[in-house]
């Protein structure tokens, strides 16, 4: 590493040049990356409710829909609007009225299951099907060119259009995020720093790590929307340690008299050491998210994972030669810290360690219960906020035709219709139920022959299924439409055990099922993982337990806090946040531990020792922690998404948590266990008898007690 070191000093100028050429590509990869942004479709391929939107988009065309609701406009409009939607790219078919019976029929003399499904109050229905799914470019589109048709008194709604409404919003705001989460940071640091130049060094150092991260994301084929949202801000906030590693140890080498060449070499040589170590945690708690069946932890474990990467080597390759160019004004434009060492602070919690000790374990059961027990919503609509057309489309439709969810219901095209008949008369029964659209309702001896609606027989039968459309009032993600789903099953297979029910109300259900057990799986992986990698590099047993222990009760304290305000959380959040908290903020735990093993292998007493690296490490860990709060919580300020804002909201908070345990709890406990630390781990400074003598021997050294 010396040599690579001396290498990449002496190249600096041509390794910056190759590096701001590869970004051109990276640019380019970048703006053709897909985004999705469908959480459902990140389900496994094996749900049941996936098999069945599988068999409704190739067989039926229906896996994307949407409802046109028009207020208040008469028919021969409402038909002239639907003639339009019809020539639109992508759209697949659109049902109104007027694809069953001529407009000169009157409505009352239509079916009553189709007038009610189609007529409610002042207002109309239009059912658009479109040519893919709903979460597909192509229908996006056509969803905003319907919008665009549309005036006041028509909403487009449905899953689709909500999907459409989602990606706008997010496209929007992305550019905001980012901008604030700089901006943020750039504060933080200049109040951590010296010099009013480097945190702008920083962030243009930045740029080419995130810029290759998001240009690499083309050979995934795509990435999720969330993903999109937040790597960016979190790479920002949980990389910029090793800018500031870099940094500090070049100035450190350079105040021993070294020219900028030696002084750079040493610095890249001795920060590569604490950087890939920093970084591994932070990376193997990113991968822990590649363990859940729901893959969109994959998504965002694979691009964070590779974002960190690509942060180190940034780190070590291009930032030296931009600090090197700056290096003049770095050193010219400088300023006190305002954050910095506070000795008394240092002192206040080693005098004060059994009390917050007594304290922690006070709070530890009420955090884990309260974490444990915090609400969860899985309803994605309910985190987009309320003004969005989607939303207010979709609110009418429950408002005016009592309709929320739909159901599709797919079962063998050779069901006879008495059975047909039977099953929906069944299912009409069911609490909850508003509307059933089948075509077997619609034909036989009492329905006049023109009025037979082909159209519905179009849309509803192929040469293998018969689709039967079962509009509820009960939201999606509900217990309430979970056990009606139920009873759905029951009825169905009764008529075909090979029935099936597509829908966004079954693949919610089955997002309920699947985020259960990735919950536990991916605390258990990061966890373990992260234990292991602390073992290992401290050739610990009780090291492990001490630190993961202060991260864990920092992310129930975090997690719980919501649970008292009787605040609901997205489903993805308690997934996520724990994770990245745990990876990204046990890098303070470490640093603590080393700096106080590094005071005791000096000579210095234990209570010295600790009040040293509390003292020490306080300005790193702050600057950090604040760096992480203000990229986080300057989004959720903006962010209109609850989900986006929720899970930036928990970050920020997290990270300041993690920074207060830091630097109360677990000097306490490192100080309390160190008896306990040195038998159990290999070549540690062993503790001396007492106080008095370690003051003593330390003395005699010439080794400073106080900091």
């Amino acid at each position: 590493m010396e040599k690579i070191s001396k290498f990449i000093v002496k190249y600096r100028n041509m390794i910056l040049l190759i590096a701001t050429i590869l970004l051109v590509p990276s640019i380019i990869g970048y703006f053709n990356t897909r985004v999705n942004y469908d959480i459902l479709t990140y389900l496994p391929a094996t749900s049941p409710s996936i098999v069945a939107q599988d068999h409704l988009n190739d067989d039926f065309n229906l896996a994307g829909t949407a409802m046109v609701i028009v207020d208040d406009t008469s028919e021969k409009e409402v038909k002239d609007l639907e003639a339009k939607i019809a020539e639109i790219p992508g759209v697949e078919k659109t049902l109104w009225r007027s694809d069953v019976a001529d407009l000169s029929i009157p409505k009352e003399a239509l079916p009553d299951a189709l007038k009610d499904a189609l007529y409610a109050d002042n207002a109309t229905m239009i059912i658009v099907t479109f040519k893919e799914a709903a979460a597909s470019d192509s229908t996006m589109n056509a969803v905003k060119a319907i919008q665009d048709l549309c005036n006041d008194n028509e909403h487009v709604a449905g899953f689709s259009a909500i999907t459409a409404d989602t990606k706008a919003m997010i496209d929007r705001e992305t550019p905001i995020y980012t901008g604030i989460a700089v901006l943020l940071v750039l504060v933080v640091l200049s109040l951590g720093l010296k010099s009013w130049l480097a945190p702008f060094i920083f962030i243009l150092g930045m740029v080419y790590p995130i810029v290759y991260n998001m240009g690499t994301n083309i050979f995934l084929g795509e990435i999720s929307y969330v993903t999109k949202a937040l790597s960016m801000i979190l790479l920002l906030a949980v990389s910029m340690d090793y800018s500031i590693f870099l940094l500090h140890r070049y100035q450190e080498e350079k105040q021993k008299g070294q020219s900028k060449e030696d002084a750079m070499a040493k610095a890249i040589h001795a920060t590569w050491i604490s950087i890939t170590s920093s970084s591994i945690t932070t990376i193997a708690g990113f991968l822990a998210l590649l363990v859940m069946q729901l893959t969109l932890g994959r998504d965002i474990g694979i691009v964070m994972a590779k974002g960190v990467l690509f942060a180190v080597i940034c780190t070590i390759l291009i930032l030296p030669s931009l600090l090197m160019f700056f290096d003049p004004w770095i050193e010219k434009w400088q300023h006190p810290a305002l954050i910095r060492p506070w000795p008394a602070f240092s002192a206040w919690v080693v005098d004060h360690h059994k009390a917050i000790l007594i304290a922690f374990a006070i709070l530890f059961i009420p955090a884990f219960y309260c974490n444990s027990n915090v609400g969860q919503y899985y309803d994605l609509a309910a985190s987009l906020p309320s003004d969005l057309d989607s939303v207010q489309g979709t609110n009418e439709l429950k408002d005016k035709f009592d309709m929320t969810t739909s159901h599709f219901i797919m079962v063998d095209k050779d069901l006879s219709a008495a059975d047909t008949q039977a099953m929906v008369k069944e299912i009409e029964g069911l609490d909850g139920i508003t509307n059933v659209v089948a075509y077997d309702k619609f034909v036989g001896p009492m329905i006049p022959a023109q009025l037979e609606p082909d159209a519905i027989k179009d849309i509803t039968e192929t040469d293998d299924l018969k689709l039967v459309l079962v509009n509820t009032s009960y939201r999606s993600a509900t217990d309430q439409i979970n056990d009606q789903i139920d009873d759905l099953y029951t009825i169905i297979q009764k008529y075909d055990p090979e029935g099936m029910i597509a829908g966004e109300g079954n693949m919610t259900k089955d997002l309920i099922a699947v985020t259960n057990i990735d919950f536990q799986m991916v605390n258990i992986v990061s966890i373990v993982a992260i234990l292991i990698i602390i073992a290992l590099a401290f050739k610990s047993f009780s090291l492990p337990f001490l630190l993961v222990l202060c991260i864990e009760f920092a992310i129930f304290v975090n997690m719980g806090i919501p649970y008292l305000t009787h605040t609901q959380l997205p489903f993805i959040a308690g997934i996520v946040i724990g994770t990245i908290q745990l990876g990204a903020c046990i890098d303070y735990a470490i640093l603590m531990t080393s700096r106080f093993r590094e005071e005791l292998e000096k000579g210095m007493a234990p209570k010295e020792a600790i009040k040293t690296s509390i003292t020490q490490t306080m300005p790193s860990i702050i600057t950090s922690g604040m760096s992480f709060f203000a990229a986080c919580s300057g989004v959720s300020l903006i962010a209109k998404m609850d989900l986006i804002k929720s899970l930036c909201i928990l970050l920020g908070r997290g990270a300041v948590i993690s920074v207060i345990v830091i630097l109360t709890v677990l000097p306490s406990l490192l100080y309390l266990c160190n008896p306990w630390i040195a038998k159990t781990t290999k070549d540690w400074p062993k503790p001396v008898q007492n106080q008095s003598s370690d003051h003593k021997h330390s003395e005699s050294r010439g080794i400073p007690v106080h900091a």
